[in-house]
């Protein structure tokens, strides 16, 4: 029931290719949505016990720390670039998405805490697994429109120097050495 939470890119993504460090964490953002949807399997199982509880915080470590700064490389580096080009329509949409995503993980992570800490209740389960569900399908749809649409059409307005300064920012945000 626990999962391994990584906050740094794998070794086949790099600040270096900063499309390829967002693709990279969409792959965790998956694994964490899937531990999430196990966890509410879990929880009618067994309730929570010390499994449920350390998945609990695996997947609130990681939607309190990586998602918020994915989001903002997104707001950043992203969005603005789409909005310069003819995609300002699917900018606004990923950008009222972001905000979606910040008040649905607040409620997701309510449950969570209670799960964590011992005080959750199985006359909860329902509920919560209805939200852990949206939160799923907002996350997948969002993901699908930002790497079959947004990234592409990014990736093709920007040079080598404009990813290399996005890569820098978003290492040096994180407080990481800059590139070189």
């Amino acid at each position: 029931m626990t999962a391994t939470v990584t906050l740094h890119p794998g070794p086949g993504a790099g600040f270096e290719e900063p499309f390829e460090m967002l693709e990279a964490c969409h792959q965790r953002v998956h694994r964490m949505l899937g531990l999430l949807q196990r966890l509410a399997a879990h929880l009618r199982e067994s309730g929570a016990d010390a499994n449920a509880q350390q998945a609990a915080r695996d997947v609130m470590r990681y939607f309190d720390l990586a998602a918020p700064a994915h989001h903002e490389d997104e707001e950043r580096h992203v969005l603005p670039r789409l909005r310069q080009g003819d995609q300002a329509v699917l900018a606004d949409r990923l950008h009222d998405e972001h905000a979606r995503m910040a008040t649905t993980w607040a409620a997701v992570r309510a449950d969570l805490v209670r799960v964590a800490e011992g005080g959750w209740q199985a006359t909860e389960l329902d509920a919560a697994a209805a939200r852990w569900q949206a939160m799923a399908a907002l996350y997948a749809a969002h993901i699908e429109a930002e790497e079959s649409a947004a990234y592409p059409a990014v990736r093709k307005s920007a040079d080598a120097a404009a990813l290399h300064a996005m890569g820098d920012e978003m290492a040096r945000r994180r407080g990481l050495p800059g590139l070189a």
